[in-house]
């Protein structure tokens, strides 16, 4: 279980690899605390620092390279609350509507479209972003969904998180399908972006313990997210009868330990598996599954 609550706000930049970036001095973008800042970006492909002819397209990888931005500061589109679009045509404007449309259409952020010269003039537009990493909540008109682990896609994405939060126990693809057969698997996500996953163990023995894990990964924490996977997987573990209710955290997990403590978990056991080094931390619900 893991997720970090009450971080001090922390300022930080996240650089693209854009030449620009380099020859001119700024960032990307800039984590402030909450805020999250996204500096005019142009329909570069960054990787290549080739660019399209075509208006449309160029929009299309401005808001593919916004997205990264956003992605590595722990937001997603669903975060913006301001945008800013900087054309040097405004005829050039209209044809671009439909694609910014699919990235905002349900966030319905403040906007203001510009007519202005560009750096280079190769540019045919560049989007600037302002986002907020805000709390979020799961249910059906909420931007967080969480969905049962159905097909190899979802199982991927599921073992994704799974071997990014305990790379001691990573895992194949062929054992992450073995345990949809056995565990209620689960997924996170903020709109399409994949953000965290959860794994609910069948209640087992006689005092039918279940045991429920949450997995936010890092740039996501903080929001709510592990709060609201866990609910739904001690909601799940109490439709199949749980008695008691048990976590498993790595022990140099730090952020999954205040998370259990802070939610009643109290350790029960430290151990090795045997023939490896990493430690790991069984803890159980104090007050039951209730």
């Amino acid at each position: 279980m893991t997720e970090r609550q009450g971080d001090p706000p922390v300022r930080r930049a996240i650089v693209s690899g854009s030449t620009f970036e380099e020859r001119i001095g700024y960032a990307r973008a800039v984590v402030d605390g909450d805020r999250v800042h996204v500096s005019g970006t142009t329909g570069f492909d960054y990787a290549s620092m080739t660019i399209s002819e075509d208006v449309v397209e160029q929009a299309e990888q401005c808001l593919r390279n916004v997205g990264a931005a956003l992605a590595e500061a722990g937001c997603t589109f669903a975060d913006v609350v301001r945008l800013r679009y900087l054309l040097p045509a405004r005829e050039d404007f209209e044809p671009c509507w439909p694609v910014l449309r699919r990235a905002f259409g349900g966030v319905r952020p403040a906007a203001t479209m510009m007519v202005c010269g560009l750096a280079d003039e190769r540019m045919r537009i560049e989007i600037e972003v302002d986002a907020r990493r805000g709390p979020v909540a799961a249910g059906p008109a909420a931007a967080l969904r969480i969905e049962p682990v159905d097909g190899d896609a979802m199982v991927e994405e599921w073992r994704h998180v799974h071997n990014v939060i305990v790379p001691p126990a990573a895992m194949t693809l062929d054992e992450a399908r073995e345990r949809v057969g056995r565990n209620r698997l689960a997924n996170a996500y903020l709109g399409d972006v994949l953000v965290g996953c959860s794994t609910v163990r069948p209640p087992d023995g006689e005092e039918r313990v279940a045991t429920v894990i949450a997995r936010v990964l890092p740039a996501y924490r903080g929001r709510g997210i592990g709060t609201a996977l866990y609910e739904e997987g001690l909601a799940h573990a109490r439709v199949l009868g749980a008695g008691a209710v048990e976590t498993v955290v790595l022990a140099a997990n730090g952020d999954g330990l205040r998370f259990a403590g802070a939610r009643g978990f109290v350790e029960k056991e430290r151990y090795v598996l045997d023939g490896e080094h990493d430690e790991w931390v069984d803890l159980t619900l104090s007050a039951g599954p209730e």
